[in-house]
């Protein structure tokens, strides 16, 4: 039997975020648990402001189509989202709202794969209030599965290791059990598509 495929992807490309550090950690962690991993980074995606007005004088930008492609052939998705002014950030948010405008047969982005988020920030919370945003856009904008289970990650620039590891085994458990979850669902949306 196949192993689940898995995305993996950050909502910072900034050098350093704590974000990216987590999506990293996960993509590492998910091999080990039995998952097929693509980790990419928004980087390769570039994308303009949306506007309306755009799309319908130059359509979808192929950037988009190409980051479509990669969420919708993928059986469940982990997405790490910063907080910025306890919100989710811009550039997250635009491509969401950039590949929902995608129109095409062969899957969907977001009811295709389950969904996962995990969050980070330097205050106590760990990007809950983004997590929270993030949910609503995902499951109630965009009729995603999003696993109730989520990785919060509190006093980022505390929390990893050299190795990139979270440096409290109580993290580190609770994420594995985070992605046992994410893979357990994965692999039905898999079985579901054979």
């Amino acid at each position: 039997m196949a192993l689940p495929k898995i995305v993996v992807f950050a909502g910072s490309i900034r050098t350093g975020a704590f974000s990216a550090q987590l999506a990293s950690l996960v993509a590492r962690e998910l091999p080990g648990l039995g998952a097929e991993v693509t980790h990419l980074s928004l980087a390769d995606y570039e994308l303009p402001i949306y506007n309306g007005d755009l799309e319908a004088a130059e359509g979808v930008p192929e950037a988009a189509k190409r980051l479509r492609d990669v969420l919708a052939g993928a059986d469940g998705v982990f997405v790490v989202t910063p907080e910025y002014n306890a919100a989710v950030p811009p550039l997250l948010k635009n491509a969401i709202d950039w590949v929902s405008r995608v129109r095409a047969s062969e899957g969907d982005a977001f009811k295709g794969p389950v969904w996962v988020i995990g969050s980070t920030s330097p205050g106590a919370m760990g990007g809950y209030r983004a997590s929270m945003m993030l949910r609503q856009v995902l499951a109630l904008g965009l009729s995603a599965l999003v696993l109730g289970e989520q990785m919060a990650v509190g006093s980022a620039g505390q929390a990893f290791d050299e190795a990139g590891a979270l440096k409290e085994e109580r993290q580190m458990k609770q994420l594995r059990g985070v992605l046992s979850r994410l893979i357990e669902e994965a692999g039905r949306r898999a079985a579901s598509r054979a």
